[in-house]
């Protein structure tokens, strides 16, 4: 089932992200998240490449299993940047095989190696372009409430997300954001540029110190003074920490949910009682809000 008829069919849609082992590693643990939250009754489980592509033949292997063995609609991860078009035909080809019919089309990370070369396709926009040729799949894209790190601007960002729309994206997923601000500050700027697409929140609990701040840095997310205080103060007590973080995020949730917001992508790091705990937590938001929905 295409993901964008998922949001035109209900609302919210809630979805939680999975990643890929270290090659030279066991997928046990991910089986074990995807055992864990497939009775949670996720709309869909996106799967990445593993931290700088290092697991890409995993992630069919690992979509394969969510949508053919557990019966749960899935998400492949696709970057282009350090890809060939030679490469990317062939993991459309093997996700096509599988019945893979959704794919979150990315740049990628810019590789460290200046003399890597040029590559066939620069942007997310031109690797949507180029599997919009081929209909039979539906393409999710990124984008980022507080503007792309590598942007000057959050306007020149918007400006490249509306290239992204207008080249074939039917729905997007946000980097993960800490102040609910953010994102609605964020709808409203998309709304006056016309943008329409189905937008899911993408929300990571904090639950070490060390790996958010890591992960902020990288991706240029800020961290809001509220949590930080939390992080702060729970620092060298990890239970504490990860109690208080799944508490935010399931806070920050709730409120998204209540505003009306398209979908919610959990980013759950492969931790299942994480995203257990939250599904527990939202249930009787989730469902009254899918009540809604349905009466409308």
């Amino acid at each position: 089932m295409h993901i964008k008829d998922l949001f035109s069919n209900q609302k919210p849609v809630v979805s939680v992200e999975v990643f890929p082992p270290k090659p030279e590693s066991p997928l046990d643990t991910v089986i074990s998240t995807i055992e864990a939250v497939k009775d949670l009754n996720p709309d869909f489980i996106s799967v990445t490449y593993g931290a700088g592509g290092s697991s890409r033949a995993y992630t069919v292997e690992i979509a394969d299993m969510v949508k053919n063995q557990y019966g749960i609609e899935t998400l492949a991860h696709l970057t282009c940047v350090g890809t060939g078009k030679d490469e990317i035909d062939d993991m459309l080809a093997q996700l096509r095989s599988k019945n893979i019919e959704n794919i979150l089309a990315l740049r990628g990370d810019m590789p460290q190696d200046e003399n890597t070369g040029k590559f066939d396709y620069t942007y997310a926009k031109d690797l949507i372009t180029y599997i919009r040729s081929d209909s039979s799949f539906c393409i999710g894209a990124a984008c980022y409430p507080e503007g792309h790190i590598d942007c000057d601007s959050l306007d020149l960002d918007l400006k490249h997300l509306q290239q992204k729309v207008s080249s074939g994206a039917d729905f997007l997923i946000t980097q993960l954001f800490f102040d609910n601000e953010l994102f609605y500050s964020f709808k409203e700027r998309l709304d006056a540029l016309g943008i329409h697409c189905p937008v899911s929140a993408g929300i990571m609990p904090v639950i070490n110190k060390k790996q958010i701040e890591r992960i902020t840095n990288l991706c240029g997310a800020t961290i809001s003074p509220r949590l930080k205080k939390i992080m702060e103060t729970y620092a060298d007590k990890p239970e504490a920490l990860k109690k208080a973080g799944v508490a935010y995020a399931t806070e920050q949730i709730i409120d998204l949910l209540s505003s009306g917001v398209d979908g919610i992508h959990l980013y759950a790091m492969n931790r299942p009682e994480v995203a257990q705990k939250i599904f527990a937590d939202i249930k009787d938001v989730r469902g009254s809000c899918e009540h809604e929905h349905q009466l409308q």
